[in-house]
């Protein structure tokens, strides 16, 4: 693993996850999607690493991005989204680039519709964060920094 790959991290958003901070923020908060971001930062840059940001709301967007990602940064955080409950096709793509992935939501998804407490993305994920709110993405950066030093 090159030292430049040591210092990457991708953060990865799925669908509506572009909505926060005006999209039900009695559950998801009132932090946006740039709040995020801008967390993301701070926390990888305090931890040694640079990040990457996308948010998509199309599945193949986000398989494309897993793929790529491979070889070329040391761990991935998720949001999966209602994805997260649906895709199979996530699944492979992240068993298949064979790099950490922290999977992350930010509501409590046990305490809400049974529907939401399947994820296909949590067996081949190497951490599940939730209900932590947004900081569910700092812990999740600093849980990939131990993981990948």
């Amino acid at each position: 693993m090159s030292e430049e790959k040591n210092k990457r991290i991708l953060v990865l958003n799925g669908p509506n996850l572009n909505l926060l901070g005006t999209r039900e923020p009695a559950v998801y908060g009132h932090e946006s999607l740039k709040d995020v971001e801008e967390l993301c930062r701070a926390t990888a840059t305090a931890a040694g690493f640079e990040v990457e940001f996308l948010q998509s709301n199309h599945e193949g967007v986000l398989i494309d991005a897993i793929h790529a990602a491979r070889g070329t940064v040391s761990g991935i955080v998720f949001n999966p989204g209602a994805y997260t409950h649906t895709s199979i096709a996530l699944a492979d793509a992240i068993s298949g680039v064979e790099l950490p992935v922290i999977e992350v939501h930010i509501s409590n998804v046990h305490r809400r519709e049974s529907f939401r407490h399947h994820s296909y993305i949590s067996p081949v994920a190497a951490s599940v964060i939730v209900g932590a709110g947004t900081n569910g993405y700092s812990l999740a950066i600093n849980q990939l920094a131990h993981l990948t030093r």
